[in-house]
C-alpha cells in the first residue's frame, strides 16, 4: 500500500482523520477534535457487545454504574456497527449514525470513501478492553470518557475484488490506547471522538 493510502486518513476514529485505517495501520497522523454539532433525540436500545466493561460495581455501590453501563454498551455497539460497515465498504444498512456523531461519525465516512476508492474493505473485527474514566451526566449535554485498549489483531483489511490481504507497516501498533469521547444526546449516548494513542497496552 502506497504512502497516501496509509496516511491519507485519521484513523483518530479507529481512529484521527479516520476511524480504521490508523487504526489497522500505523498510528501516524491520528488525532482527535471537539464536537461541534448539536445534540439530537435518537433511542435505541443496545444489543450484546463484545466489548469487555470494567465498570462492574453495582448501583448501590456506584450511584452512576447504570451510567457507566449506558455508555459502555453505546460504545460497544458503536464498533459492531463499524465493523459491519467497514467489512462492506459502506454505512448503507447498519446503525452508525444511531452511536456515533460529530468527529466519529464524519471520521467513519470519510474513511469508507478511501476505502472504497481502493477497492478495500475488511474482515474480522477488533477486540477492547474498556473503562469509563470520567462521567459527568448532571450536565446540560451528559459527558463521558472513556479508555479502549483495543487489539487489532484479528482485523484485516482485503482487497475487495481478490480478498488478498493489504500490506501493512511492519512496525505498526496492533494493540494500543485509544481515548473515547461520548455525549447523550436525548436518550441515547453518541460516540462524538475516538483517539487513537502512540502506546501499545
Amino acid at each position: 500500500m502506497n504512502d497516501r493510502a496509509h496516511h491519507s486518513v485519521r484513523l483518530r476514529g479507529i481512529a484521527a482523520a479516520s476511524i480504521a485505517l490508523c487504526a489497522a495501520m500505523a498510528l501516524t497522523a491520528c488525532g482527535g477534535s471537539e464536537s461541534t454539532d448539536s445534540p439530537a433525540s435518537p433511542s435505541s436500545t443496545p444489543s450484546q457487545s463484545f466489548v469487555t466493561p470494567s465498570a462492574s460495581a453495582s448501583e448501590s455501590e456506584d450511584p452512576q454504574a447504570a451510567h457507566k453501563r449506558a455508555v459502555l454498551q453505546a460504545y460497544n455497539r458503536f464498533w459492531e456497527e463499524q465493523v459491519k460497515a467497514y467489512s462492506q465498504g459502506n454505512v448503507t444498512g447498519t446503525d452508525v449514525a444511531k452511536y456515533a456523531a460529530a468527529q466519529a461519525l464524519s471520521a467513519t465516512k470519510r474513511d469508507l470513501s478511501e476505502l472504497r476508492s481502493q477497492g478495500i474493505v475488511t474482515t474480522g473485527g477488533p477486540t477492547h478492553a474498556t473503562s469509563v474514566d470520567k462521567l459527568q451526566a448532571d450536565k446540560k449535554v451528559p459527558y463521558a470518557k472513556l479508555t479502549d485498549c483495543l487489539d487489532s489483531t484479528g482485523w484485516k483489511f482485503v482487497y475487495a475484488e481478490s480478498q488478498k490481504p493489504v500490506d501493512m507497516p511492519k512496525n505498526r501498533l496492533v494493540r494500543y490506547v485509544t481515548e473515547v469521547e461520548a455525549e447523550k444526546w436525548g436518550n441515547q449516548w453518541k460516540i462524538v471522538t475516538v483517539t487513537p494513542q502512540q502506546r501499545s497496552c
